[in-house]
């Protein structure tokens, strides 16, 4: 479901249900598309609150896993088909909008706790996330992020969430204890990924990722960090309106998984289209800003 090809593989083999659906939709892909009306019907059927190990997919692996593990991954793949059908627009399903008021009722839940201000317990010489942990994940994030009319139902919630995501990151790697298991949890969001230009310039694909994902939210007009971290980046913009890198002529490349969905989706990186998915998501994330957009 949310594996990625490898970075030879060709045609995409190899890729994820749920990373391929996404992939289309930013290719402009309608929901209705055949291919994206098959893929629907498992997604929906991940939304479901249970356990049962029979749709793990890549997280059942090839013992029988127990049954920490097998809420493990329920919980990552139900958060991810939650946000890919809203990405793809089913916002309105009812179906879509209870598993989405289930995932926000478990943020709130931890954000309101005591966790919420000290999630870490110390286990031996480690930091880790208790298995009651529930912080918002990258997933939940794109799920609300594209659900606008509900993120406005749960304005309380969504407020809360923002005073999370700009918290100072851990320093600690993000682990969680899992009954006898800990798993390494890239996925969870613990703070600000962004937090000055060092970390922009680090992984441009993933800075613009995330400016999308916080206009989406409706956050970046409320964050000067992030606002002037966007400027910066409209600053490399030439006198056409294109942008080009702050160093050097090399196309901008990722090892970010999460934003392989996104970028790039120009086929070649060579010549002038080396800048065109840079300069795409300039404009879009201006526009969802509610930044005037001059035609050049």
């Amino acid at each position: 479901m949310l594996t990625l090809p490898a970075v030879r593989a060709a045609h995409f083999e190899g890729v994820g249900t749920i990373n391929a659906v996404r992939r289309l939709l930013e290719y402009g892909w309608d929901k209705d598309s055949p291919p994206l009306m098959q893929a629907r019907r498992v997604l929906f059927r991940l939304l479901a609150e249970d356990d049962d190990p029979a749709y793990l997919f890549e997280f059942g692996g090839k013992a029988s896993p127990d049954e920490d593990m097998v809420h493990r991954g329920r919980l990552i793949l139900r958060e991810a088909a939650a946000a890919a059908l809203a990405q793809a627009g089913y916002e309105g399903d009812p179906r879509l909008r209870g598993a989405a008021r289930r995932i926000l009722d478990r943020i709130n839940d931890f954000l309101r706790s005591p966790l919420g201000e000290r999630p870490w317990i110390r286990v031996g010489n480690q930091h880790l996330l208790p298995a009651e942990a529930t912080p918002p994940s990258i997933y939940a994030l794109n799920m609300l992020a594209h659900m606008p009319l509900f993120c406005t139902e749960h304005a309380e919630v969504m407020d809360r969430i923002y005073q999370w995501l700009i918290q100072p990151l851990p320093r600690q790697e993000i682990i969680q204890l899992l009954g006898r298991h800990t798993a390494v949890q890239h996925h969870l969001v613990m703070g600000d990924p962004l937090p000055h230009r060092n970390a922009a310039d680090a992984d441009v694909a993933g800075a613009l990722s995330w400016l999308e994902l916080m206009a989406r939210l409706g956050y970046l007009n409320r964050n000067d960090n992030w606002s002037k971290l966007f400027d910066r980046f409209l600053d490399d913009c030439d006198a056409g309106a294109v942008w080009h890198p702050h160093r050097g002529l090399h196309a901008v490349k990722s090892t970010n998984p999460f934003v392989w969905s996104a970028y790039p989706l120009e086929d070649e990186l060579a010549g002038d289209e080396r800048w065109t998915d840079v300069t795409f998501r300039l404009g879009l994330i201006a526009r969802l800003a509610g930044r005037t957009i001059e035609v050049v």
